[in-house]
């Protein structure tokens, strides 16, 4: 088969497509094939992997026009005999399939991704059951390994550069549904501010392209319905 591969450095003016034959074998995947281009056709070929059995995340790309890690799509799952692939979308390029992934990073700060505990002096290292109902609410969102498939997949990130985006979001639901986590006055104005969850478009694509299966269309959800419980407070 055929790969067509995004070609772009610094010092080129346009970026291309560069075709490369491949041998697909039934177990070869994206990864394999461009590190057999690397050591073969193409040693100036840059893209990024670290693991190699799909749990670090790094090598996530574009494949065929969906967002996906290279080192887990098998080429013989591409249905066509010539696949694109190129790098993720909404991120500044470094080069080749390389991209920056600072802004990630960035978007994780602003919605204030990081717990705050309520009370600093507090000792107690995990006061939540794992069994517990708050537990079992959490743990579908906790897996997130910081890929970007899904800022990538997400239209709003390329129109609205305050968008937190659905990984922070993600995160930031974990944190609120934390009855041990003190920050949600700081976040309150990224989280619910003009350009929080009220810009996202529900289309959840997100949610289609996360390779680690987590919905963080749902935690959006969630985080707009914790928004409209806080107008109507108990009595």
């Amino acid at each position: 088969m055929i790969l067509r591969v995004f070609r772009w450095g610094p010092e080129a003016p346009a970026a291309r497509f560069d075709e490369f034959p491949v041998e697909r074998g039934e177990r070869t995947t994206v990864l394999d094939a461009l590190v057999q281009l690397r050591e073969t056709l193409a040693p100036d070929l840059a893209f990024r992997y670290a693991c190699r059995v799909g749990m670090c995340g790094s090598c996530a790309l574009v494949v065929d026009g969906r967002e996906r890690w290279a080192c887990r799509t098998l080429l013989s799952g591409l249905r066509t005999e010539a696949a694109t692939i190129r790098p993720l979308y909404h991120f500044p390029l470094i080069r080749d399939l390389v991209v920056e992934m600072a802004p990630f990073v960035q978007r994780m700060k602003a919605a204030g991704a990081s717990f705050a505990p309520r009370d600093p002096a507090a000792r107690a290292v995990a006061p939540i059951a794992s069994g517990s109902a708050e537990r079992a609410v959490i743990d579908p969102a906790i897996e997130c390994i910081g890929c970007g498939a899904c800022l990538s997949a997400c239209t709003m990130v390329r129109w609205d550069a305050r968008f937190p985006g659905p990984a922070a979001l993600n995160r930031a639901w974990t944190l609120v549904a934390d009855r041990r986590d003190g920050g949600l006055p700081a976040r309150w104005e990224a989280l619910f501010g003009e350009d929080g969850v009220v810009r996202c478009h529900g289309q959840a694509q997100c949610t289609a392209v996360c390779p680690m299966e987590l919905s963080p269309a749902d935690s959006i959800l969630r985080l707009r319905r914790r928004a409209v419980r806080s107008l109507f407070p108990e009595t």
